[in-house]
């Protein structure tokens, strides 16, 4: 078995370097119309590496002939499809600006827009590709309005939105877990007025209930009644935009907490008021 390795290790060396003499072979070619055919036949083989370099060392050449643009073309896939996401945008992008009357003009585009979406990074970074991403996706919809691509294109729209939703909620909840409570149920307030289509909109309205409420009763006796208040505006609030959630009831405790303590605050200054 161990020798069956070896033998295996052997001639997969063997294989790397017959191939890389290849290679280096036609690069060397002074033939540009041979180099061009291997090229595209690496580019046919997904051998995109291979066919990357010798389109490069061929732009100079096929510049302003009629196989620049297909040559142009494949080359910013050879981009893409190595996951060079950001090399891919910027050629698309030159494409477009080279061959703007292309046949090809449409799928470039949305190419280019789809290009700033695979380089949308983790929920934990910055979303700045994730909202480059939308902007394109919604600008390639409003220049090509019976494209085919516009499910896609509405699709992806509808995934990065998501997407920054779910970071906002993660910075709003972690607010509410470190016990700042007005700073998250503002947070919580913003998501529901930029997502109010969301999905989990009561969840927020909630939170933004119950934020406040922890927020009042961390606060001075001076402010509570104020702050208290507060609760039970947003809990009539949660009763007008959700007058079916199940969490209704959830929130019900919260609006009557705070109208007991209302009441406590009152009762104690009557009673303070009597003794002086």
């Amino acid at each position: 078995m161990k020798s069956m390795k070896i033998l295996l290790g052997l001639f997969l060396i063997c294989f790397t370097l017959v191939s890389c003499s290849k290679f280096a072979k036609v690069e060397k070619s002074k033939d540009t119309e041979y180099k061009l055919t291997k090229a595209d036949e690496y580019y046919a083989k997904k051998k995109y590496r291979l066919a990357q370099q010798l389109y490069e060392g061929l732009f100079p050449v096929y510049k302003g002939t009629q196989k620049f643009e297909d040559l142009y073309y494949k080359y910013a896939y050879c981009f893409y499809n190595q996951g060079l996401y950001s090399d891919a945008e910027n050629l698309f992008k030159g494409y477009l600006e080279v061959f703007p009357n292309s046949a090809k003009a449409e799928e470039v585009d949305y190419m280019r827009a789809y290009s700033f979406y695979k380089q949308s990074p983790k929920l934990e970074l910055e979303q700045v590709n994730t909202v480059k991403a939308m902007n394109m996706m919604q600008s390639f919809i409003n220049t090509h309005p019976g494209s085919t691509r516009n499910k896609d294109a509405t699709e992806i729209i509808d995934k990065s939105r998501h997407k920054l939703e779910q970071k906002e909620f993660r910075a709003a909840q972690l607010y509410f877990n470190l016990e700042k409570f007005r700073a998250a149920a503002v947070s919580f307030a913003n998501l529901l007025n930029k997502y109010p289509e969301s999905a989990t909109g009561e969840e927020y309205k909630l939170m933004v209930v119950k934020s406040y409420y922890r927020f009042a009763k961390l606060s001075v006796i001076e402010k509570q009644e104020e702050r208290f208040e507060k609760v039970i505006t947003e809990y009539q609030d949660f009763v007008d935009r959700y007058p079916e959630s199940k969490l209704l009831k959830d929130g019900e405790v919260y609006d009557n907490l705070s109208k007991n303590q209302i009441k406590e605050i009152k009762n104690e200054q009557i009673t303070s008021s009597a003794k002086q």
